[in-house]
């Protein structure tokens, strides 16, 4: 039995570890107690893993990296709680081998979290560390689903309370795919924009009396969350390359031209992002790569 029911710093520690899947010890550290001295956050995983909720791997890198991770013990107790209650159980990262071999993503994928967390906390923004949750499971039909690297929920205003909500699909992208792969992404989300369940048993035309069916999505959010492709593991060049063959697939996939129209789908490196901050004008829209906007950028019409 652990102490995290009275120790609030230990719960938000594991629940974020458990939300994150990875993270090493200084993003951990940015996550949850960046007004604190890091050794705090050091000796707080320490005593995580002493209780068998955490564990982590050492990575060949300098200074040695620790990577922590969550164990099946760790995501049991989490996903009990009112903050992730309900969400599907997260991958499990079976042994020390398969974190390593995972790391690189995934920490990727945490690190862009705290570009947009530290960015809200400079604005005055809400944004809270389980705002950003990675692998929301999204079916379009026939066993397949899109499942985006991380959603984001991000309120603007002072802390907050003036602005509207902003929801985001995030798709983070090492160049470990080739630039058509990572275009063809557009084609999922178009096809999750449009897909529209048929219950069993009810005819696709509704007849008389019959509710009509709307577009699955519509059962979680009041807008399509607009999608934000994070480039990285590359140069300029590179960036720029995956950048023309999301145009190219905006421009020459007729399904498309509805989704586009009514979702912003913009692109920016994540080098630019950790420089400048992601409200700053550094997105480049997929059907007008050579402009520059913020990511909170109003939606088309």
């Amino acid at each position: 039995m652990t102490d995290l029911d009275g120790g609030g710093g230990d719960r938000l520690a594991l629940a974020v570890l458990v939300q994150y899947r990875m993270a090493t010890t200084e993003q951990m550290h940015r996550v949850i107690a960046p007004e604190v001295r890091v050794e705090q956050t050091r000796r707080r995983m320490t005593k995580l893993r002493a209780e068998g909720l955490v564990d982590r791997i050492t990575l060949p890198q300098a200074g040695r990296l620790r990577v922590w991770f969550p164990t099946s013990y760790g995501v049991q107790v989490a996903c009990e709680w009112p903050e992730l209650r309900g969400r599907r159980p997260p991958r499990m990262v079976a042994d020390p081998t398969a974190a390593r071999l995972r790391s690189g993503h995934t920490l990727t994928v945490t690190e862009t979290a705290l570009v947009f967390l530290e960015d809200a906390r400079r604005r005055g923004d809400l944004c809270r560390p389980l705002d950003w949750i990675p692998e929301v499971h999204h079916p379009i039909g026939s066993g397949e689903a899109v499942i985006p690297d991380a959603l984001l929920y991000y309120r603007q205003g002072r802390e907050g309370r003036d602005g509207s909500m902003t929801r985001a699909f995030v798709e983070v992208d090492r160049a470990t795919m080739g630039p058509e792969r990572l275009a063809a992404k557009l084609t999922s989300y178009g096809r999750l924009h449009s897909y529209v369940p048929m219950p069993v048993g009810r005819r696709r035309r509704p007849s008389i009396g019959q509710q009509p069916v709307q577009e699955e999505w519509r059962r979680r959010y009041p807008l399509f969350p607009r999608l934000l492709f994070v480039l990285d593991g590359t140069g300029p060049a590179g960036v720029t390359t995956r950048i023309e063959a999301l145009n190219a697939a905006a421009r020459n996939t007729p399904t498309l031209i509805g989704f586009l129209r009514e979702v912003p789908v913009l692109a920016a490196a994540l080098t630019d992002l950790r420089s400048k901050g992601p409200t700053e004008p550094v997105w480049h829209p997929v059907q007008a790569p050579d402009r520059l906007v913020p990511w909170n950028v109003q939606r088309p019409g």
